[in-house]
């Protein structure tokens, strides 16, 4: 007999308009508890960033050559990088040229570096505002989605005072959702619980 679990995703995710792209993203990645990994928190806030006034489908097509030129995301060598380095960029066709968010995540990852030293890890850090808990929102339409919240307004403005760029109360609500600090799932999609 053949298998007829239906499989249901949060409604951004499976519109007749959705691409394998995001659903994969929405399947294997979005919410989905993210610690013990600075380099890839570091990837997704980036990403965020990027995003901002674009589509997120933009920015997973562009996510291959972002990482490719922000050296896999290792923080150590994109702090070191210079203005060479934002001048070749800038001239990149394969990944989204704005300068000011080039800028932002090479001064983003000097400043993920001091955390480091003060927190042991930017996971340490990014999860110390929930005490390493998950905050879920059980979403029952996308209505009730939020584009922000107090929490994501609070960690803005404390990411904001010790020096992060780009890190407004909406791009940290996605980043929050996206790193699974807060699930957003929809309470009917198949990958709200992925523990």
């Amino acid at each position: 007999m053949a298998n007829t679990t239906k499989i249901a995703r949060c409604a951004w995710a499976s519109g007749s308009k959705t691409t394998p792209l995001m659903m994969t993203y929405h399947d294997l990645e979005w919410g989905h508890p993210l610690k013990d990994n600075d380099s890839l928190l570091f990837e997704l806030l980036t990403l965020e960033i990027f995003q901002a006034g674009l589509s997120w489908e933009i920015v997973l097509k562009k996510r291959h050559h972002l990482k490719k030129a922000f050296w896999s995301f290792d923080l150590e060598s994109v702090a070191k990088m210079g203005d060479d380095d934002v001048y070749r960029l800038c001239q990149n066709a394969d990944i989204i040229r704005n300068k000011q968010k080039i800028l932002a995540t090479i001064h983003n990852a000097k400043v993920i570096q001091q955390i480091q030293t003060s927190y042991g890890s930017f996971s340490n850090y990014i999860w110390h505002f929930t005490e390493n808990q998950v905050i879920d929102h059980n979403i029952q339409i996308p209505a009730e989605v939020p584009s922000k919240d107090a929490l994501s307004e609070y960690i803005s403005k404390a990411m904001k005072k010790i020096g992060f760029k780009f890190t407004g109360p909406v791009v940290i609500y996605a980043y929050l959702q996206g790193i699974g600090i807060i699930n957003d799932h929809e309470s009917n999609c198949t990958f709200k619980y992925h523990n």
